[in-house]
């Protein structure tokens, strides 16, 4: 099998992991109702258990990725997918809050191996001319995993309780997992930068970046540190989004679990996967006549975005509610595509495990392990609609990070990583 052909069925492997990475954490949300009668749960506890797994993906996600820096990312990848799966079919046995909260942050633990992992290997089959595109591919298993989790997780639980939904995702998401043992191949680090500087390139990348070295390149490296800035409030907006739009549905509209908990996420994730290959083609082209291109595609996303984010929780109309939630997921793909496509453009092929898990740490502690429990207690103020109208306020300021990232620090970043990249091949 050729190696361009190879590179993107690598992409198809990985977004297969990525679905039941998905579908295993968004199933929680649909839940919800079930959930607040069996264990007499109040707003702000459902919003603990939708923000647990954020804290413990976010605490342990730096020392995720900088395990996978040194390891073989097919092994934490696959390694990764057991663990949660087995988490989600044991929690079933969780009869208190207490018990599914352990779960729930068990689950982070096991997850949050996948997306340095998957990103660093991505980065190393795709190089700048089709990194984006290969990434916001990709991202597309995000959205169908995501609208899988919610529906599925809602009707099963109609029918059969809420317990039978994690033990069918993690039974599939191990089974999957066996399937790819043999398939998925480790890429040498690096090899897809070094091609990009054309013949002669053929030094391989073996340097390890320490955490402390990673922080001092951060530092001196702001587009890097706004775009990671960026992410935490766009991880907010999405979690209220995620977490409480089916909550939200079920109590304005009077829907049905498995009816809220599809229509929150449906509309979302169908424009999503349109948004995000087209993020992906538009930011490679743009990238390559500006350095900072790919940010400015994703603050463009997030500007577009925000008064749809408003919009959500504003209207009583179902009809606009749709609208709404079709808009911003198709602004939200433009921006999921380029995530750690952006970084990567200055950050070393050695430290993109740490980055990407530095990514996550700040993201889901600073957006997502606040969200669900913030947008909680200002519904029992207030009301859910409110709530959730004021995150498109978040959305705004993450755009202004991304446009100050993009214009101002990415030319000279760019830069400072292609010498870097230069001499490294010279050594």
């Amino acid at each position: 099998m050729g190696k361009d052909r190879y590179k993107w069925y690598v992409v198809g492997m990985l977004w297969c992991i990525s679905f039941f990475n998905y579908a295993d954490r968004e199933a929680i949300f649909s839940l919800f109702p079930l959930l607040q009668k069996e264990m007499h749960l109040t707003p702000v506890q459902l919003g603990l258990l939708g923000s647990a797994f954020a804290w413990v993906y976010g605490l342990t996600a730096p020392f995720a990725g900088s395990i996978v820096d040194k390891v073989r990312r097919k092994t934490a990848i696959l390694g990764g997918l057991y663990a949660w799966s087995t988490i989600a079919i044991l929690t079933p046995l969780s009869r208190t809050l207490h018990q599914l909260f352990s779960f729930m942050a068990a689950e982070g633990l096991g997850e949050t191996f996948y997306f340095p992992a998957s990103m660093s290997m991505i980065s190393d089959y795709h190089g700048k001319k089709t990194r984006s595109r290969a990434m916001g591919s990709h991202q597309t298993s995000v959205y169908l995993g995501t609208i899988a989790g919610g529906f599925f997780a809602g009707l099963i639980g109609e029918y059969y309780g809420w317990r039978w939904s994690f033990i069918v995702f993690g039974g599939l998401g191990i089974l999957f997992g066996l399937v790819l043992i043999r398939l998925l191949r480790e890429p040498e680090r690096g090899a897809a930068d070094l091609a990009d500087l054309g013949p002669g390139a053929e030094a391989a990348v073996t340097k390890r970046i320490p955490i402390k070295e990673f922080l001092r390149m951060l530092l001196r490296t702001p587009s890097a540190a706004l775009l990671m800035a960026a992410f935490a409030c766009a991880n907010f907006v999405a979690l209220v989004l995620l977490s409480w739009m089916p909550k939200f549905l079920y109590d304005q509209f009077h829907m049905g679990l498995a009816m809220a908990g599809l229509s929150a996420t449906l509309f979302v994730q169908l424009a999503s996967m349109v948004g995000s290959p087209l993020g992906g083609w538009f930011a490679d082209l743009l990238r390559r006549r500006l350095p900072g291109g790919r940010m400015l595609v994703q603050a463009t996303a997030l500007f577009c975005g925000a008064p749809f984010v408003f919009m959500c929780g504003a209207t009583k109309s179902i009809g606009l509610v749709v609208v709404a939630l079709t808009a911003w997921g198709l602004f939200k793909g433009l921006y999921d595509a380029n995530i750690f496509a952006s970084v990567f453009d200055v950050i070393p092929a050695q430290a993109r495990g740490t980055a990407a898990g530095f990514m996550n740490m700040v993201g889901w502690l600073g957006g997502g392990g606040i969200a669900p429990v913030a947008i909680g207690l200002i519904a029992e103020r207030s009301n859910l609609g409110l709530a959730i109208s004021l995150a498109g306020l978040v959305y705004v300021a993450a755009g202004i990070l991304l446009l100050t990232a993009g214009v101002r620090f990415a030319p000279r970043d760019v830069a400072q990583y292609e010498r870097l990249i230069q001499v490294e091949s010279k050594a």
